[in-house]
């Protein structure tokens, strides 16, 4: 059982890391359905620590919908360290991370870095939004997204659902702005 509070926090959300975020939705949703996708580019933060140590990430999304989960799709725009990086080199992309949303963000940090799991990335956006990456890559194979369920990101995901439904296959791509 992964710690972070208690049993049956469900996955909200499951991350791809790619190198073209626009080609990556738009071929998930002629494959799968899924969609539509919403493409947040140079997405911006005031903070970034990446294994503790202040670190600069450029980084832009997608977001979609496939049934009762959330796809994001992420592309690193800058070189340097990472979280996407310490999983895929240049070049490299695959399955990088769950999502999942807590009660106390810190609480559920320190369990899960008491259990052996630790932080990878700490980011905050403009608005105060922050959230963790925890590196559980040795024990399941990828990281694991930890954020607080404040108004503004689960207003997001119910935007990103409410488009989903009755969804006719057209404009799969979308541009939007995280600002």
């Amino acid at each position: 059982m992964i710690p972070i509070g208690h049993s049956g926090l469900p996955i909200r959300q499951v991350a791809y890391f790619v190198q073209d975020v626009r080609a990556a939705a738009a071929a998930h949703a002629a494959a799968f359905g899924s969609g539509p996708y919403f493409v947040a580019d140079n997405i911006p933060l005031c903070r970034c620590l990446h294994r503790g140590v202040e670190a600069h990430l450029d980084h832009s999304s997608a977001y979609g919908q496939w049934g009762e989960l959330m796809i994001e799709f992420v592309q690193q725009n800058n070189p340097g360290p990472s979280a996407f990086r310490d999983m895929f080199s240049e070049g490299r992309e695959g399955f990088h991370h769950v999502a999942i949303i807590v009660d106390d963000l810190d609480a559920a940090r320190a369990r899960m870095e008491a259990a052996g799991f630790p932080t990878a990335l700490e980011a905050e956006m403009h608005d105060g939004f922050r959230f963790l990456m925890m590196d559980a890559v040795e024990r399941y194979g990828h990281m694991i997204e930890l954020y607080a369920g404040v108004p503004t990101l689960t207003g997001f995901y119910d935007f990103v659902k409410k488009a989903a439904n009755g969804w006719d296959g057209s404009n799969p791509v979308r541009t939007i702005s995280l600002g």
